[in-house]
């Protein structure tokens, strides 16, 4: 049929394409209304940590900031156990309606659900809102361990370990923690073969350690102390730029090991189907924390604020997910 010859749609068709574009249209003007009318009541953020962990205290700073931009009060529920899981399988069984939310970090949405065989939610039973910070680890080493065997760089690690294979230990907050995944990938990477030596919590392999129980690990931002005062000595850091608080230290591509950067992050996330503009709102409320001088120190004290929007919150889940099921495989690490 030409263009010349073309026929006018029919009664019919027209009128089913009316109906269409009003129901569509009545669709947007509901979740408009949902989203000004929201929230009326109560907002309650989950943490599948204990009071006082790393998860914990970021939530307790978004709900500060929240409940003051918002009028409703925001309330910290701290649902611990099973690695976070507890927590956040019960967020991702939620209303979708904005009035239950989580805070987490990236082991527990990005990790878990590919090793854990009994957790049932997987990363797109969520709709990412921000991603609060982000932050690299720290390659740290026993100062007296690596005095004794002349280790000053990363490179010297690896030499050591390609000299002495499986004598280097390192720890991590359990198996399939992100930690213990950077250090395995390195490893791999590197030809060499290492001891991964799991913990209940980061802050015990961070312990061990400073003990001299273990000879290294990948650490978080709670080491800045202790390398501060010598009790342990950074070699690089898993980031594309060197640290502001480790000018010193350089990262791990300038170490001799291109593109291996490595960072965990802490979200904020509601459950799938939470309407758009919810979401949208949820975050322009949570990144005005950053005004907020006194909110700001505390999160600049756990890592990089960025305040990541939703679209790309969502496009660095997918991603890692992917990335980290490359290692999982490789690992062949499966838990119960």
């Amino acid at each position: 049929m030409t263009a010349g010859n073309a026929r006018a749609p029919s009664r019919r068709t027209a009128l089913a394409l009316c109906m269409g574009l009003a129901w569509m249209a009545a669709q947007s003007a509901h979740a408009q209304s949902q989203a000004d009318a929201w929230p009326n009541r109560p907002i309650r953020i989950v943490v599948g940590f204990p009071a006082g962990s790393f998860t914990d205290t970021i939530a307790r700073t978004l709900s500060d900031h929240m409940g003051k931009a918002l009028g409703q009060p925001v309330i910290v529920d701290n649902k611990p156990g099973a690695n976070g899981a507890i927590g956040v399988g019960e967020v991702a069984r939620a209303a979708p309606d904005g009035y239950t939310l989580l805070v987490t970090n990236s082991s527990s949405i990005t990790i878990n659900p590919q090793i854990y065989k009994k957790i049932t939610y997987k990363a797109t039973d969520f709709a990412p809102v921000t991603m609060v910070l982000d932050a690299p680890f720290i390659l740290t080493v026993n100062p007296a361990w690596a005095e004794k065997n002349h280790i000053h760089t990363a490179q010297d690690v690896v030499g050591f370990s390609k000299r002495n294979p499986d004598k280097i230990s390192y720890g991590s907050a359990g198996p399939g923690n992100i930690a213990h995944l950077a250090y395995a990938a390195w490893s791999n990477r590197t030809g060499v073969k290492t001891t991964h030596v799991p913990y209940k919590s980061a802050s015990q392999a961070q312990m061990a350690v400073l003990s001299g129980e273990l000879d290294t690990q990948f650490d978080t931002w709670s080491a800045l102390p202790h390398i501060a005062s010598g009790k342990l000595l950074a070699l690089a850091v898993t980031a594309p730029k060197r640290m502001q608080q480790l000018p010193e230290v350089p990262t791990m591509a300038e170490a001799g090991y291109a593109d291996f950067n490595v960072t965990f992050w802490a979200g904020l996330l509601a459950p799938a189907g939470t309407p758009p503009a919810i979401v949208n709102k949820l975050y322009e409320v949570s990144k005005g924390v950053l005004q907020d001088a006194r909110a700001r120190a505390v999160l600049s004290s756990q890592g990089e604020p960025v305040m990541l929007p939703p679209a790309q919150f969502g496009q660095r889940i997918a991603k890692e997910v992917a990335d980290w099921g490359q290692v999982i495989q490789r690992e062949a690490l499966s838990l119960d």
